[in-house]
């Protein structure tokens, strides 16, 4: 039975640190602590978290600095006060696309840890076939990507299958690297786990199943089936799904902690661990998003999330796994955002975000028909990079119309022009997979720019519909903790089975026990779909004249 003295405990483990976080019965925060990796582990010498490689867009991270990391962060919390005897569960966040080699060795120690000596003096550098575990931000492999392409029949084939072209950041795409270039390596690995199963195999103490969603980003889970696809293995390398291990729904009970925890931390060993998931898709539970809503995440680059019914297949966009639900999750990534807005803010403001500020309320919705396309680094959607200015007389009617303008005359143009092409570009492609905009839509806006009112009324503008925001800044690491509890409720509700009434939806539970978590903070104009439903149109003239012109 639930007792009012419990508590959840959800992990994040990001590129740059370790974060843990306890909540209690009401989802409110108990303690939290976190482990920095550059500053609080210099010996593994890393910046921002990963270490480069000697070749072209080749980085890692050593395995070892992580296991460390969470014997710190365990200490950090209980001194912050944690009691970890009343954790009922516990889940976990981590870095999607990273991969770790168990051997067999590793696998026995990870079974039979001695409480009395720390993780890492245990797992070392021996338990891992892969002494530098390739992260996210690696793209050595773009051999891998085509051959494995044109393996299954073709990048569509691809999109098909797994909800995803092949991307050189993927594992599937990496654990075929690793099997060509050091095949006695790939040889010797027992089991293959994503970051996020890692971390939750330290706590079960055995190697823990992959989940569904976090597998959905490695270019060889087939997503309708939520099972690894045949063509994709066969396409990757041999003998490997006996190495990755049966995936399971990111809802799964896969057990219950292990007696190191047990003895040295206190845990109750009926403490259930429920499956560990990425970082995007924790973030899409801890944001709470339901069925009408749209997550627009401003950041370095822009993210949009969405909630999907059926895959989409959108050749550059990404379709996951729902972590909460039966559906599916849109993800599209536009490398064009904040880096962007700080150039203008710097070039057109005077450096200084209320400038920008002013300048962009200072202009009409619309913009007296200028609108700018601007991908400095070349973008994912559209696949273009350069910059296009049209004014009102700008079109496809001849090639120097098409041109548009080298600058506009004033300040205020340029940044309401820009704000208004990057939304745009931003719903267009979330049309485009599957989202129906309608009269419910709502968006939650998170990252940097979410703290400026004036791009979030044109986002409420170009979008149609009222924004909000919310509190919490940590949603990946919240959203573990709030699967913990919820997971749990459910099984308990099954194990009872008086025929009592489960605790409905993931939505629903958490929306009930956090009302208050999300603030209406900008409402459409009257007159916006009227200007932007015309717009739109311009935009996708303006994309077509640049794919068609580029270098």
């Amino acid at each position: 039975m639930q007792s009012e003295n419990e508590t959840y405990l959800g992990f994040d483990l990001s590129t740059q640190k370790l974060k843990a976080v306890l909540l209690n019965a009401k989802l409110e925060n108990v303690a939290h602590a976190e482990v920095k990796f550059d500053s609080d582990l210099p010996e593994f010498r890393t910046t921002g978290g990963v270490n480069v490689g000697t070749a072209k867009n080749e980085f890692f991270v050593q395995p070892v600095m992580w296991i460390k990391a969470l014997d710190m962060v365990l200490d950090r919390i209980v001194v912050q006060g944690a009691d970890l005897s009343t954790v009922a569960a516990l889940s976990g966040s981590a870095q999607q696309h990273g991969s770790l080699f168990w051997s067999r060795s590793g696998i026995e120690i990870l079974r039979n840890l001695d409480a009395d000596k720390f993780l890492h003096t245990q797992l070392d550098d021996l338990a891992f076939t892969v002494h530098r575990t390739p992260i996210w931000m690696d793209s050595t492999t773009a051999r891998q990507c085509e051959e494995m392409e044109s393996a299954v029949g073709g990048r569509e084939r691809m999109v098909e299958i797994t909800g995803s072209g092949c991307y050189e950041r993927f594992t599937g795409p990496q654990i075929r690297r690793i099997f060509q270039q050091r095949p006695d390596c790939y040889r010797n690995t027992e089991r293959i786990s994503l970051v996020s199963s890692f971390l939750a195999s330290i706590f079960l103490g055995d190697v823990a199943p992959i989940d569904c969603s976090d597998g959905s980003g490695m270019n060889l889970l087939d997503v309708r089936t939520r099972d690894w696809s045949d063509e994709c293995l066969a396409a990757c390398a041999p003998g490997l799904r006996t190495k990755l291990g049966q995936p399971v729904p990111a809802a799964t009970i896969i057990g219950t902690i292990g007696s190191f925890f047990v003895q040295r931390y206190n845990f109750n060993a009926a403490c259930r661990i429920v499956a560990f998931t990425g970082d995007n898709l924790s973030a899409l539970a801890g944001m709470n998003v339901g069925q009408d809503w749209l997550a627009l995440s401003l950041g370095t680059s822009d993210t949009v999330m969405m909630k999907l019914n059926t895959p989409s297949n959108l050749q550059e966009g990404h379709v996951l796994v729902h972590p909460t639900d039966d559906g599916f999750m849109g993800l599209l990534c536009f490398r064009n955002g904040s880096l962007v807005r700080d150039i203008f803010k710097r070039s057109e403001a005077n450096d200084n975000w209320e400038n920008f500020s002013e300048l962009l309320d200072s202009t009409p919705r619309g913009n007296f028909g200028n609108l700018a396309l601007h991908f400095i680094s070349k973008e994912i959607l559209p696949p273009v990079k350069g910059s296009l200015r049209w004014n009102k007389s700008s079109s496809l009617a001849s090639v120097e119309l098409a041109k548009g303008v080298v600058k506009y005359s004033s300040s205020q143009t340029e940044i309401r022009a820009l704000i208004e092409g990057q939304m745009l570009t931003r719903k267009a492609y979330a049309s485009e997979m599957g989202f129906s905009f309608g009269e419910n839509t709502k968006i939650l806006a998170t990252g940097g720019a979410s703290a400026n009112r004036s791009i979030l009324q044109v986002v409420s503008d170009v979008f149609n519909a009222p924004v909000y925001t919310q509190k919490t800044t940590e949603a990946a690491l919240c959203g573990a903790a709030y699967r913990a509890k919820y997971v749990l409720s459910v099984a308990r509700s099954k194990e009872k089975c008086d025929g009592a009434q489960g605790p409905g939806s993931y939505y629903d539970f958490i929306a009930e026990l956090l009302p208050h978590s999300v603030t209406r903070v900008c409402d459409p104009s009257k007159d916006s779909e009227e200007i932007y439903g015309s717009i739109i149109e311009r935009y996708r003239a303006m994309v077509s004249f640049m794919l068609e012109n580029q270098e």
